[in-house]
């Protein structure tokens, strides 16, 4: 027998074996199931099922993995390295950030407030645990749980509202540097080792060294911290940490968290040394928005086709456009200080007394470098002689305001009354009327404009005393400094990020805006189409959104129903809470926080506080946002 046959007759052998089981099995005569009985059947499905179980427990009882093999992988298994924060120097920074509101449950996480969508706290949160550039006690960074910035001395600008953006929000945070500790001497007997104690957040390090501005507000701050005893920085325990470079040589915050924030949130500078006593709330001194619009706000149909229409302040104005003069000659009534109460929605659980705000700016300009493909607009068809002087159509417009202090949904309302200032229903002198709160102490109720289109532009920390209010601090954005360009221009850098969200949406528009074109220009011309008998139909407000609203026949806003007086509601309000008046709960607990600063500054302006956990009003201010 040879040796070639001694190898091959096993095999030979299976193979054999399985071909005759498949013979066999295919020689198998084939039942007819079409004549058996309903009883039958069921007896036999139950004897199938008993047979296949009875194979499956022997299967498991033998250890087979025949059932569910387990797949092959030359990964190696990830494991996740122990974080010790002790190790690790701290430093306070601020960063500006941008991110497009239409998908967010708005800037706050309220804690055990669920929400249909994220908020822009929640995706920040995620991404400082999962960078561990924080180390919040008992969260794991990869599921760093319920929002929570205790110890990390947190705070943040503006509080945006659903659906508003913003493009230079600012926060404050102490984050995990690159700076060395200072290396310590042994530990003597008896002492106790400073690593030892809970290290689970990120204040100032024992011995850390930190870099800080002046502060912006010297009269308010505190006395300087005496420094430190026996410190020196010729001692050799120094020399490393102090040969660090706090911007070349520290971790790339920006770059890090642009890889870990969704696509429409991005951080676009940071600052590396605020004061010591930043808050990116109480140090902001202005805050500036922009609302945006177009010109026309809403689809003009042909003059053939227009219903009969009066309106007594404009009766030039065609619906669908904008009387942009006016709108700017209303803007203007707002500058300076005036008492808004009118032009909020007021909260009684703050128990405001004073609405008065400064508003530096306001005005109305044309966004000159936005282009739009809807060039049907500017037809004869669809203007009049009033709109056609150098106009391409639709124009975009922005309302951009700038105050230090705004009221809850203050920007939204003074959006509102410029809207229908804008369509002639009301006159500019109406802004008058509402700023005029002893003639008018009651709040008519009307809509405030949508959310969508307004933007928390910018925020301006100036030194205490800056008339011209310019930015004191320095910031440096993502691209600058020496090759850091990659960050930016490179792959993956910034503006890729920033040019596939804005390709998007071009596209959108422009697919968009070429068919409303194509469809407008099919069938017969405007001047030739035909209607039926056109009645008087509701009057089209316009409000931001992305359609006008249908009011019936339009009511001033003067002699819509008007609201109770603040003091009214905040009694009534005080009264649900067991008290007898807001007078009387404030003699309960509250207290005024006194101050000698003009109107409308950031802090002191007679808003109410519980103990020491001040909450200054502010709308934006306080963060709850104009919007």
């Amino acid at each position: 027998m040879s040796r070639s046959r001694h190898w091959r007759r096993p095999v030979q052998t299976v193979r054999e074996t399985g071909a005759k089981q498949l013979h066999r099995l295919k020689k198998m005569e084939k039942v007819d199931y079409t004549e058996w009985s309903n009883e039958r059947l069921i007896e036999r499905i139950g004897h199938l099922e008993k047979e296949l179980k009875n194979k499956y427990q022997s299967l498991v009882a033998t250890g087979s993995d025949t059932l569910a093999p387990e797949k092959k992988t030359w990964k190696k298994p990830r494991h996740e390295r122990e974080f010790d924060p002790s190790k690790y120097n701290t430093r306070l920074v601020a960063f500006k950030l941008a991110y497009l509101g239409k998908k967010y449950n708005g800037f706050e996480h309220h804690t055990g407030n669920t929400t249909p969508l994220p908020t822009i706290e929640e995706e920040l949160w995620k991404a400082f645990n999962k960078a561990r550039l924080i180390f919040p006690k008992g969260s794991h960074p990869l599921e760093p749980g319920e929002v929570n910035w205790e110890g990390c001395e947190y705070s943040k600008c503006g509080r945006t509202d659903k659906g508003v953006s913003a493009f230079g929000q600012v926060i404050g945070i102490r984050v995990r540097s690159n700076r060395p500790m200072v290396k310590k001497k042994a530990v003597v007997d008896g002492e106790t080792n400073a690593t030892t104690k809970d290290m689970n957040n990120t204040h100032a390090r024992e011995d850390g060294i930190e870099i800080g501005s002046p502060t912006l507000m010297p009269s308010r701050s505190s006395p300087p911290l005496s420094e430190p005893e026996n410190i020196s920085i010729l001692d050799p325990e120094f020399q490393e940490t102090l040969n660090f470079d706090p911007i070349s040589d520290e971790i790339p915050y920006c770059s890090l968290l642009n890889r870990l924030l969704p696509p429409d949130i991005r951080i676009l500078a940071w600052c590396p040394f605020p004061p010591p006593d930043f808050s990116a709330r109480f140090s902001c001194r202005e805050r500036q928005y922009k609302y945006f619009f177009t010109n026309p706000c809403f689809p003009p149909i042909p003059h053939n086709l227009e219903p009969p229409r009066s309106k007594k302040n404009a009766p030039h104005m065609k619906d669908g456009w904008l009387d942009i003069e006016a709108m700017k000659e209303a803007a203007k009534l707002f500058e300076g200080v005036h008492d808004f109460r009118n032009f909020c929605k007021c909260d009684p659980s703050k128990q405001i007394t004073n609405y008065e705000r400064i508003i530096y700016h306001s005005s109305i300009e044309q966004e000159a470098d936005v282009t739009s493909s809807l060039f049907h607009f500017g037809d004869d068809d669809y203007v009049t002689d009033i709109q056609k002087p150098g106009y391409t159509y639709p124009d975009t417009f922005t309302f951009n305001l700038h105050g230090s202090a705004f009221l809850w949904h203050q920007v939204r309302h003074i959006v509102a009354i410029l809207f229908l200032v804008g369509q002639g229903l009301e006159q500019p002198s109406i802004v008058t009327e509402l700023l005029n709160v002893e003639k008018n102490p009651c709040k008519p109720t009307y809509e405030m404009a949508s959310d969508t289109p307004l933007i928390l532009w910018d925020c301006i920390f100036p030194q205490e005393g800056d008339e011209s209010r310019t930015d004191a601090l320095q910031w440096l954005y993502v691209g600058d400094g020496p090759k850091n360009a990659e960050s930016k221009y490179g792959p993956g850098g910034l503006l890729d990020d920033l040019w596939k969200n804005w390709r998007e949406r071009k596209m959108d528009e422009l697919l968009a805006g070429t068919l409303i074109d194509v469809v407008t220009h099919q069938g017969v011309a405007p001047s030739e189409a035909e209607s039926g008998k056109m009645k008087n139909k509701s009057q089209k407000i316009f409000d931001g959104g992305d359609t006008p609203k249908l009011q019936g026949t339009y009511k001033s806003v003067m002699n819509k129903p008007k609201m109770e007086d603040v003091r009214s509601q905040n009694d009534r309000y005080a009264v649900r809470k067991g008290f007898e008046s807001a007078e009387h709960w404030k003699s309960q607990g509250f207290k005024r926080v006194k101050s000698t600063d003009r109107p409308g500054m950031m802090l002191g302006e007679g808003d109410i506080v519980n103990g020491e956990d001040m909450e200054i009003d502010g709308g934006d201010v306080e963060m709850r946002d104009a919007a």
